[in-house]
């Protein structure tokens, strides 16, 4: 509950994207990023990274000194946006050099598809081939195929899943379900009300934003993390997840007592009922989203 009322506080506005008067004038609409951690703010959400050096859905190494913990949804336009035009680019640039760590939060928001790709990217990743599902499932034109049962076992097979069988039961299973409502439950905890989500060492970021708004912050952080010391990375099995306790917020009923984030023009809402139309202006009533993997997969 702190952590979503903490939220509220810095809310996603600091990265919105500019007003249509300023970037018609030619002015920059790289959302700006404090260079400063807000007291008592950031600290609660920089306990969000989970820095297991066994989570089969991370990239990077777990004691690098940021970690962007990323909400997404593989039925989410913009969120595959993010993954073919900023994120390759992040990777190369900062998990190469072993500043920045990547943990992916599973966060379907758009209906029963996205729960399944959700629970299958998981499954993909027991076998080590997360990031290549994610990379499968977000390719240009992947998400109008749509995440039937065939087409995750397509995408599984595109991503190089040996065993196909074990996928599917994986994807099934008790432990897929809890994993995925762990995440979900954490996404709504803090808040958060549209996908792609990001926290950058605890500093929240909305939307595909361009390449530039990751980059400041990804620099701040690392100036901040210097001032710290190194940190101590966690070991455990990340199949062993307890599902969220009864009364946490779910995919049907987020939490009542956070004060929502404000949705950015780069993110798609949850779905509320009603009609919206996705990152490529087509309209489509359930939405559509994406994620990423583990260490060592790329």
């Amino acid at each position: 509950m702190a952590a979503a009322v903490l939220l509220g506080v810095v809310s996603y506005t600091a990265t919105k994207p500019e007003p249509r008067s300023r970037a018609s004038s030619g002015a920059s609409t790289v959302a700006e990023v404090s260079a400063e951690p807000r007291p008592g703010v950031y600290p609660e959400l920089v306990k969000l990274a989970r820095r297991d050096a066994a989570d089969r859905l991370a990239v990077g190494r777990p004691d690098a000194p940021v970690v962007m913990v990323e909400y997404a949804d593989f039925k989410c336009g913009y969120c595959g946006k993010f993954a073919r035009d900023s994120e390759p680019a992040l990777v190369k640039k900062y998990v190469g050099d072993g500043t920045l760590r990547i943990e992916w939060r599973n966060f379907p928001i758009f209906g029963n598809e996205s729960e399944s790709a959700a629970r299958a990217s998981w499954a993909a990743g027991r076998q080590g081939r997360f990031w290549q599902f994610h990379a499968a499932a977000y390719a240009q034109g992947s998400k109008e195929k749509g995440f039937s049962a065939d087409r995750l076992d397509d995408l599984a097979r595109t991503a190089g899943v040996k065993d196909i069988n074990r996928f599917r039961d994986d994807r099934e299973s008790d432990a897929a379900e809890a994993a995925v409502r762990k995440d979900q439950a954490e996404a709504y905890g803090l808040g958060a009300t549209s996908t792609p989500s990001f926290l950058v060492n605890g500093r929240p970021i909305a939307g595909a934003q361009p390449t530039e708004t990751f980059t400041r912050a990804i620099e701040a952080a690392k100036k901040d993390a210097e001032k710290n010391g190194p940190v101590r990375p966690v070991t455990s099995d990340p199949a062993r997840i307890v599902p969220p306790k009864t009364g946490a917020a779910t995919a049907t009923t987020g939490p009542t007592t956070s004060a929502p984030a404000s949705a950015s023009a780069n993110a798609e809402p949850s779905r509320s009922g009603t009609e919206k139309k996705d990152s490529e202006g087509s309209e489509d009533g359930k939405g559509s989203k994406g994620g990423k993997g583990a260490e060592g997969d790329r």
